[in-house]
């Protein structure tokens, strides 16, 4: 039914759109990923000011009529992560956080705690814009790969359940292998291993450090289990 919606949300992407207005994609805790239509935003004297960019986290008003767009009526700033804004590599890594979340969970259905993850990456990159490198943003595809219900299994052979001498990764069985399940798979090294087990069970901030040739092993097998198991290819992951 039409009416008003109040909800926080972080802007994914935001779209220039007519003379005036722009087309923003939104993650909300309770709703879901929506669109919303800001009218006039681009205008000099616009009430939303600079407000509504991308990675911005925010409380909205938003009325929703009977098409698909709702429409922005109000909004106030939670954060607007500045610090992040100043650093290149930091806003090149919200902005693939903020794109792993619209393309992983591009469904209205709510998950609050992907939304508490978002947010958490955001205040991390803003707060420590340092740590905006690989093995950050490798962790945080991790994390959403769990609340997909998507985590490999790393802990045996995902297929046969051997406990001992994991050699390899397959997406498609979801998780490391055997010697003797190995078909089909790549090799995956214990360095890289390990890092996938740390980064799943470590906060955030406490992402573990991995060589280059290890964290390329582990967005790989992130890569292949999205895409085997959710039909999704992510941007690869940047910085050292």
């Amino acid at each position: 039914m039409p009416g008003s919606v109040k909800t926080e949300a972080v802007v994914l992407r935001s779209l220039r759109f007519g003379e005036a207005d722009r087309i923003l994609h939104l993650y909300t805790p309770g709703r879901g990923k929506v669109a919303a239509i800001a009218k006039g935003v681009r205008r000099t004297r616009s009430r939303f000011g600079g407000r509504l960019e991308p990675f911005f986290r925010l409380s909205l008003l938003l009325h929703e009529g009977r098409g698909e767009l709702l429409t922005v009526t109000g909004a106030d700033t939670i954060s607007g992560h500045p610090r992040l804004r100043e650093d290149a590599s930091a806003l090149d890594a919200a902005a693939r956080a903020c794109d792993a979340v619209g393309r992983l969970f591009d469904t209205d259905q709510p998950h609050p705690d992907v939304y508490n993850l978002l947010c958490h990456e955001l205040a991390l990159l803003d707060r420590r814009p340092a740590d905006a490198g690989r093995a950050n943003q490798l962790a945080f595809r991790l994390k959403l790969l769990l609340a997909a219900g998507l985590a490999p299994q790393l802990a045996a052979c995902a297929s046969c359940g051997e406990g001992d001498h994991l050699v390899g990764f397959s997406g498609a069985a979801g998780g490391v292998v055997c010697a003797a399940c190995q078909a089909g798979s790549f090799p995956i090294g214990a360095e890289a291993h390990a890092f996938l087990v740390e980064a799943l069970g470590r906060p955030l901030a406490d992402a573990p450090a991995a060589d280059g040739p290890s964290l390329a092993q582990a967005e790989r097998a992130i890569s292949e289990t999205l895409e085997h198991h959710a039909g999704v290819r992510l941007r690869r992951a940047a910085g050292g």
